[in-house]
């Protein structure tokens, strides 16, 4: 016999088990070891152990000193090496200001002017374009994230917009592909449909860097939370980059508000780069590149929403540490045992 149950904040106050039934709740639960987010409509246990935060181990700090880093904005155009020129111009303005890594838009190295465009330059990783870049990162001594790049799709119809990170002896570290595609009709704009050339990724990234644990996203995917939350809360991250392009009309209802909003509700730091100004008739980016901390306060900006330029802030390992203790919102640890469930996702683990 299971019991629906109404979990209120008394209910975590001690270890308690007990069958029980949940409907259209989302939690995280620990099976074979791995912790996974269940967005659940309906779903049976045959127990339930809940743990106080005293009885869970507190999150590993991937790092201790304060780290600086920088978030450049840019107008990229249709010229990969003008694009180049302004990135190369932009690493040397951040490692004069200290910082151990720089952070780029979306489409940082070309954006096109007309149809079709992205997907003739698109490349692979090891292609020339990207090891410019990864040359740069070397010589430069500092970490690179690359965002959205145009990498070379499965067919020569589609691209992928990649999100690469590059150390600082030159070596691609980590990628991400982009899982939510912009197919929108602006209000008062133009219509967007990216899946139309390009293809969606499927995985969620994280990596260790020496600016902490990153998580990595690209622009639209800004409006899908449970993306972050799966960073966080499995993949552990500290910093959410967030590499865009907003649109100018939806940039000025929405981007401040949403990316303070990932920084609070997942209490990480988040860097969004931003493109910037008219990149041609057709196109024309919102700005404002942030820098934010976990109690979503903006720490770094640039002066004029739409100059090219970096913004510089410090990591604070002490900050995002007395944030999460402050506001345990990850005190609970679910311990299930699954008898059945009918989810609105798949359960995913990396």
């Amino acid at each position: 016999m299971f019991h629906q149950l109404k979990i209120t904040e008394r209910f975590f106050l001690s270890n308690q088990t007990m069958p029980f039934c949940l409907i259209n709740y989302r939690f995280f639960v620990k099976l074979n070891n791995r912790t996974l987010l269940c967005p659940i409509r309906h779903a049976r246990f045959s127990s339930l152990t809940v743990q106080s935060r005293s009885t869970i181990s507190s999150e590993p700090s991937m790092a201790s000193n304060p780290v600086r880093v920088a978030a450049a904005q840019m107008t990229s155009i249709n010229d990969l090496a003008a694009n180049f020129a302004t990135c190369s111009r932009l690493v040397k303005e951040a490692v004069a200001e200290g910082a151990k890594f720089v952070c780029f838009p979306e489409s940082f190295s070309f954006i096109a002017d007309k149809d079709g465009e992205s997907v003739n330059i698109a490349e692979p990783l090891d292609g020339p374009i990207m090891q410019q870049y990864c040359s740069l990162a070397r010589e430069s001594g500092i970490w690179l994230s690359l965002g959205g790049f145009q990498e070379r799709g499965s067919d020569d119809a589609h691209l992928r917009n990649t999100h690469v990170i590059i150390d600082d002896s030159g070596s691609i570290r980590s990628s991400y592909s982009k899982i939510h595609l912009f197919d929108v009709d602006v209000p008062g704009g133009r219509v967007y449909k990216e899946s139309s050339f390009t293809e969606p990724g499927k995985d969620i990234v994280a990596v260790d860097s020496p600016a902490g644990r990153l998580g990595l996203s690209v622009c639209y995917d800004l409006r899908f939370p449970e993306l972050y939350q799966q960073l966080r809360f499995q993949h552990e991250a500290q910093i959410l980059l967030v590499p865009s392009a907003f649109t100018k009309i939806t940039g000025q209802a929405h981007w401040e508000i949403l990316l303070r909003a990932r920084a609070i509700e997942t209490q990480c730091y988040v860097i969004a780069a931003a493109q910037a100004g008219k990149h041609n008739d057709k196109r024309e980016s919102y700005g404002d590149t942030l820098i934010i901390d976990p109690w979503g306060t903006v720490v770094g900006r640039l002066p004029d929403r739409i100059s090219t330029g970096i913004a510089v802030a410090d990591i604070d390992f002490s900050l995002i540490d007395s944030v999460r203790a402050k506001i345990p919102i990850a005190k609970v640890t679910l311990s299930c045992s699954i008898l059945g469930y009918e989810t609105d996702h798949k359960l995913t683990s990396t």
